[in-house]
Parts: C-alpha cells; sequence; structure tokens
C-alpha cells in the first residue's frame, strides 16, 4: 500500500495549496471530525464525555446529548469543534432522528435480523471502524499538540523564502481596438476606477475599480507578471494580450510579503500532523502484521508496491521539499476573466 503526504509547499510562505488524493484521507477525516454513531444499549450510568447527560430514553436504551452531537456532524449539520445547544431547534431535530434510528434497530432485534450473517458482518465492521478511530485518536492527540503546531510554525517560518506582493489595477478588453481606446481614455486623464467600471469585461473586479488585490507575481497570469517587471507604483502597463482578451495594468502599490499568522496556518498545520501521526501508526501495523490478498492488483498498479519509507519527518523539521499552506493573509481577488 502506498502512502503518500498531503502537499505541503514552502515557497510563497504558505499560500499555495494543492489538493490531492490521499490513501489516508478517510483516516484524517474520521480522525478530525469523528461521524460513527453509538451503537447498542448503553447500560452504564456514567459517561467518558465531560458534561453529558441523558437526553432521552427509547425503553431500556439511554440516548446521551454526546450522541444527538455525534450525529449532527456526521450529518454535516455543525462542525466537529462546534457546540451543539440542548436546548436548540436543531439539537431537537436530530435527537428526533436518533430516537427514530433506535426504535428501527430495537424492532429489527426483535425481529432477530441481528442475527443474521449479513447483519452480524455490517455490526463488526461498525466495531472496528469505531475502534480503529478510538486508537487513531488516542495515538495521533499526543503529535497534535500546541507545542508541536508552534515548533512546525516556527520551523516554516524559518525556511520560507519572502516574496514581494504587488497590487494591481485592471482594465481588461475583448479586442485590441477596445484597449486601445481605454488607453488613450487614460492618456487623457481619466480616473482608471471609474473606466475600469465601466468598460471592464472581467466581472470579478469591475465592481471594485479593477482592483485584483496583493498577489505574489507568481500567482498571476505570466504575461501580468513580465509587463509589470520593474514597474513602480503609478505606472500604467498595457495592452498586453492574455487570453485572446486585452489588458490595460496600473501598478498600485508595492511591499513585502505578509506571513500568515500562528492561527491562520493552524488548520493545515493540524492536518499535516494528523496524517503523519496515522500514516507512522499504520507503518507500523503493516510492518508487524502478516497480511495476505486474496485478489491480484489492478492492470494499471505495479504487481510490486513500493515500499514505504521507515523515516517519517520529524514534525519539528520537516523535508526541505514540503512546507505548511494557509488561507492567503491578504485579498488575492484572482483575475479570472483575465487569464
Amino acid at each position: 500500500m502506498r502512502l503518500s503526504r498531503p502537499q505541503i509547499h514552502t515557497d510563497h510562505n504558505f499560500r499555495k495549496t494543492k489538493n490531492r488524493p490521499a490513501r489516508l484521507g478517510g483516516l484524517v477525516a474520521v480522525l478530525l471530525a469523528v461521524s460513527v454513531a453509538a451503537c447498542g444499549d448503553n447500560p452504564d450510568k456514567g459517561h467518558p464525555d465531560a458534561g453529558d447527560r441523558v437526553v432521552a430514553r427509547v425503553e431500556k436504551h439511554e440516548i446521551w446529548a454526546s450522541d444527538v452531537r455525534r450525529e449532527a456532524v456526521a450529518q454535516g449539520l455543525i462542525g466537529d469543534a462546534e457546540p451543539l445547544d440542548v436546548t436548540s431547534e436543531l439539537f431537537r431535530r436530530v435527537l428526533d432522528e436518533v430516537v427514530d434510528q433506535t426504535l428501527l434497530a430495537n424492532e429489527a432485534e426483535r425481529r432477530g435480523l441481528d442475527n443474521s450473517a449479513a447483519a452480524q458482518r455490517r455490526l463488526e465492521a461498525v466495531r472496528q471502524r469505531i475502534l480503529g478511530d478510538m486508537l487513531v485518536e488516542s495515538a495521533v492527540d499526543k503529535a497534535v499538540s500546541d507545542e508541536a503546531v508552534q515548533r512546525l510554525y516556527a520551523e516554516q517560518q524559518r525556511r520560507a523564502k519572502r516574496s514581494e506582493e504587488v497590487r494591481l489595477r485592471l482594465i481588461l478588453s475583448d479586442s485590441r481596438a477596445e484597449a486601445d481606446a481605454v488607453l488613450a481614455l487614460l492618456g487623457q486623464g481619466a480616473s482608471f476606477e471609474a473606466v475600469a467600471a465601466q468598460r471592464s469585461v472581467d466581472e470579478a473586479s469591475r465592481a471594485l475599480g479593477g482592483d485584483l488585490g496583493y498577489a505574489t507575481p507568481d500567482l498571476l497570469p505570466p504575461v501580468y507578471a513580465t509587463a509589470i517587471t520593474d514597474q513602480t507604483a503609478g505606472s500604467v502597463v498595457g495592452p498586453v494580450e492574455a487570453g485572446g482578451r486585452w489588458a490595460i495594468l496600473r501598478v498600485e502599490d508595492r511591499r513585502a510579503e505578509i506571513p500568515p499568522t500562528l492561527e491562520q496556518a493552524r488548520p493545515v498545520i493540524v492536518r499535516y500532523l494528523t496524517y503523519e501521526g496515522v500514516r507512522q501508526l499504520l507503518e507500523q501495523l503493516r510492518g508487524k502484521a502478516k497480511v495476505e490478498f486474496e485478489i491480484d492488483p489492478p492492470r494499471s498498479a505495479p504487481q510490486t508496491p513500493p515500499a514505504v519509507s521507515t523515516a517519517a519527518a520529524p514534525a519539528s523539521a520537516p523535508a526541505a521539499s514540503t512546507s505548511v499552506t494557509s488561507t492567503p493573509v491578504t485579498s488575492t481577488k484572482s483575475p479570472t476573466g483575465s487569464a
């Protein structure tokens, strides 16, 4: 089984993220938002969740507030870390669904459906999933600590290469003749913002007076980045052809790239550490266990899967080719109509 890390980039200070399919994506998602609802009777009067309480009883079965919240998370109604007030309308609606599911499960047991081979296989699959989730939570919890997050953030800040950000305004035209007419208007003293609002065909920036916000040159269409090279603030550049259209650009400002804060970078750092924790755990388990496949691998796959590296990158010093990404700190309105 080939395991690969999520793609994490060092360049541009966490700004660019590529989403790659990962074999461990499901496990990571389960860890970040456990979605398996509790099943079966709960005879214990106590409960491990702090502040938990029984909110309903269906015959001998107790339904806890945590059961309802877990179901709401599973349905995507709330986030994993989001609270759910027991007095809210959403809680009551989900509670009714849990009650209905409990009634159906009780009736299935009364009819003996739980004794069938198919039911036993499915129940065992749920049991294994829950136990696996609990193991993953326990094992990875140590890796995803505040200290580990801060350590990796500091390391990435140290390694990151600072770039320059440029703030541009854009007037996009469908033809060279229209672009020349725009340039003539600007030469007569017309306001760039006003002309952009009236004539630009770029819907994303026209209402903002052509403002594209701050971006590093690599995030711009290559012809734009080339055209504004060495241009100072206030310079008007163009017409420049891009994707069959013609652009007039004005350089509004240049500044050093602003790095994300720890809190802005935290979600992706946590995901990276989580993935690494799960990967290492599975690597250890596969190394100890005897796993035999009774079916042939897909034709497109190699007969002998590549070996998984036994050396995981320390949380404090990830490989040089990796870095943590985050949501851009500043506006990065994309000139979608310009490329």
